[in-house]
């Protein structure tokens, strides 16, 4: 069982994504757009229908990647993770996709503009509901 796999067990977590422990972050993409959303349900399909539309807006986008999710056990709250140059630019590629999942209504995306440690500035904006 990888290290991913372990946390997850031990924190009451699925990771429903590969569950391969990604690479370093290069320090070109260390910025991030990480969101914490309520979801409701143990049955993952919308989970990975989103998660395929993002993964194609970023990539035909070139704004960086989409790294996972990780969901709790009773799929009751989750968080997917994305990174890159921009976190703007990023949060500008999935917005519109983030808006128009029923799921992502009152999701708190925080955009992390550089590597995961203390006084990196970081803003958090709530998703709204689709219209």
């Amino acid at each position: 069982m990888n290290i991913r796999k372990k946390l997850a067990a031990l924190f009451g977590i699925v990771v429903a994504s590969s569950g391969a422990v990604p690479p370093a972050v290069p320090a070109s993409m260390e910025q991030a757009v990480i969101v914490h959303f309520s979801y409701g349900s143990t049955d993952l399909q919308r989970l990975f229908d989103l998660e395929s539309r993002l993964e194609a807006a970023i990539s035909q986008a070139g704004a960086g990647e989409y790294d996972g999710n990780e969901l709790a056990v009773d799929g009751s709250d989750g968080y997917i993770y994305m990174y890159g140059p921009s976190a703007d630019r990023l949060f500008e590629v999935v917005k519109p996709i983030l808006d128009s999942t029923a799921f992502m209504s009152g999701a708190k995306a925080k955009k992390r503009y550089g590597p995961p440690r203390e006084g990196v500035k970081e803003v958090i904006l709530v998703i709204q509901p689709p219209q």
